[in-house]
């Protein structure tokens, strides 16, 4: 099966089953300033699973777009990717374990048509230091399932994988862990804060036959790195709550279900590579039609961060030397990097991630702006000429360089380590100087580490009084810019921070200093005039015939939260949003609106920065 047919299955068989198909949300977590990219199905839902009640209900199901930076270098071999498709599905305090594993497992079988004697499962062996009990009903459940495919299912206890890689599997097929099957935002129990949510998991292999590489461990088990195995999803069965004395339940139990979309296509071709599933086809044959010299490792590294930086332009990142921007810029500029390593030397990029947004446009409609996403990589590019040539003369001017000069080549020309290390001259110092670059980098990260921390205080999810005020006048700001520059503008994402809301939007031209005290005098009338903002859920269209506006290109789900700001006098709504909340109960709580800011952000996409006092 290709993945665009195991992305439509999968959301089928759970509707068949109960479940609310809700969108992808935008990989810039909307009003969460507490991190830089949506890198899971949940993430988005947090607020649901503690208790929140959906609009669309209490089982949901969808394909989330996802980007985990932390994976940039571990790109090139044949699993990693930075962004993916996780699909998902979630019982908010409706069913549990009985019903999930069973569900999942006729799923892979019956649906994907997984050999089921080609799939293993791993379950929480328990920690009787914080007083939770290993999960003997997911034991017994995985038992069942398999025998009724005619498979014996011996338990095996490993706890950790170190004890895997010693004894090996021991003709197991359900096996416990302990840390590895217990799932947090936080990590294992033990780096839980109060009041954070978790569970024991149980997550499904698929067994692909290869040869143990005893560099990962004398024995071979579903959580060795060889490459034999790979999670293809994972079941969360959030039911406990870190507090100050310990864990205790959670007043719903909670299924969060996630699979990444990638994994189950390569799967269900029994190749482990998932750079030869259908969305790679396109790419990968352009890269192989433009390379001079072989590279399989560099050919993944460019059709990965490709992939990902079209989605994030798409989602409104650009290319900077900060934050998100740097991310996309880095990824960029590294596959650029294995495009020279692969001796590409003209202006590629855009050849290869037209590939990927004609895959991909149907299903996620913020690609349909194909023009603008190729335009931003080409000038990506032609910027990065610059910097290789200014680079490159650094360096072949030395007979020697050292790992702290690697550094500043990197950090103020952007100098990717990989095409340093390819230069350098004197190769018997190559592990001497990348030891150098990699200390250097670790300072670097720890200070960008500190400076982020104090950067991305707050976020709309910590629900404080200030950021719900700034969270609501944002939709008041969207409402008057569209009334003073017109109603071709829609939003492109926004980010509330305690100390300011940041608000991108489409509008071809700086504002005029008339324009902005125009929107500054429209925004602070309707606090003064003190309006209630109403919530209403509805259906997508009722709200869409009532004149809802929302993030432009995205797709919302068959029934929506609306919040509107009503004029008492007139009983027209001044501002009416899609939108998942909270906001003040009335306008007149906000507070003075000011903007502090607006600039541009690319072709055709301005930012206001605002604050209330």
């Amino acid at each position: 099966m290709n993945s665009q047919e195991i992305r439509q299955k999968y959301i089928q068989f759970f509707e068949s089953k109960g479940h609310k198909a809700i969108p992808s949300a935008s990989l810039v977590p909307e009003g969460d300033a507490t991190t830089l990219f949506t890198g899971s199905g949940m993430q988005p839902l947090v607020p649901y699973l503690l208790g929140q009640a959906h609009p669309q209900g209490k089982l949901l199901v969808n394909s989330q777009k996802s980007f985990r930076a932390e994976d940039i270098t571990e790109v090139g071999d044949n699993r990693h990717t930075t962004f993916f498709e996780m699909l998902g599905n979630w019982s908010l305090g409706e069913y549990f374990k009985d019903q999930q594993l069973p569900w999942v497992f006729e799923f892979m079988t019956q649906e994907v048509g997984l050999d089921p004697s080609k799939l293993y499962v791993s379950v929480f062996s328990g920690m009787e230091q914080y007083g939770i009990p290993k999960d003997d009903e997911s034991i017994a459940i995985w038992n069942k399932l398999f025998a009724g495919k005619g498979i014996t299912a011996e338990y095996v206890e490993l706890v950790t994988e170190e004890d895997g890689a010693k004894t090996g599997m021991q003709g197991g097929r359900i096996f416990g862990y302990a840390r590895n099957n217990w799932w947090s935002r936080s990590g294992p129990p033990e780096n839980m804060p109060a009041n954070e949510p978790g569970g024991p998991d149980s997550e499904l292999f698929y067994d692909f036959g290869t040869a143990h590489d005893p560099a990962f461990g004398a024995e071979c088990h579903p959580n060795c790195d060889c490459g034999r195995f790979l999670e293809i999803g994972n079941s969360v069965f959030m039911e406990y709550l870190k507090t100050d004395s310990g864990f205790e339940k959670l007043k719903q139990r909670n299924v969060d279900f996630g699979g990444g979309l990638e994994r189950m296509a390569a799967a269900s071709i029994n190749n482990p590579d998932v750079f030869q599933i259908d969305s790679f086809t396109g790419a990968m044959g352009e890269i192989q039609s433009l390379a001079k010299t072989e590279g399989i490792f560099s050919r993944r590294v460019i059709a990965d961060h490709l992939r990902a930086a079209v989605f994030l332009i798409s989602d409104g990142v650009i290319p900077s030397n900060k934050d998100r921007g740097y991310v996309l810029r880095r990824l960029i500029r590294r596959a650029i990097t294995y495009g020279r390593k692969l001796g590409i030397e003209e202006n590629f990029i855009v050849r290869v991630a037209a590939h990927f947004i004609t895959y991909y446009e149907g299903t996620f409609p913020a690609l349909q702006n194909r023009q603008a996403i190729l335009a931003e990589l080409l000038k990506e590019e032609k910027k990065f000429a610059s910097t290789l040539s200014a680079g490159l003369k650094i360096i072949e001017g030395k007979d020697s360089l050292s790992g702290k000069e690697a550094f500043d080549l990197f950090q103020s020309f952007g100098f990717p380590w990989e095409l340093t290390r390819e230069l350098i001259r004197d190769k018997s110092r190559l592990t001497e100087i990348e030891s150098e670059f990699k200390a250097e980098m670790e300072k670097h990260q720890a200070l960008s580490k500190t400076a982020s921390a104090g950067m991305f205080k707050g976020g709309l999810a910590s629900h404080s009084d200030r950021i719900i005020r700034l969270h609501t006048v944002t939709h008041l700001l969207n409402a008057a810019l569209r009334k003073v520059l017109g109603t071709e503008v829609w939003q492109k994402g926004s980010n509330i921070t305690e100390e300011r809301t940041r608000f991108d939007f489409t509008h071809g031209a700086k504002m005029t200093d008339e324009q902005k005290a125009e929107v500054e005098k429209l925004v602070n009338g309707w606090i003064e005039a003190d309006f209630p903002v109403k919530k209403e859920i509805m259906s997508r269209d009722d709200a869409q015939k009532l004149g809802a506006i929302g993030v432009f290109g995205e797709k919302y789900a068959d029934e929506v939260s609306v919040y509107s700001a009503v004029d008492s006098k007139t009983g027209e709504a001044v501002s009416r949003e899609f939108c998942g909340g909270p906001h003040v109960e009335r306008t007149g709580s906000i507070g003075k609106f000011r903007i502090t800011k607006e600039e541009a952000v690319s072709a055709g996409v301005r930012r206001i920065k605002a604050t209330v006092d």
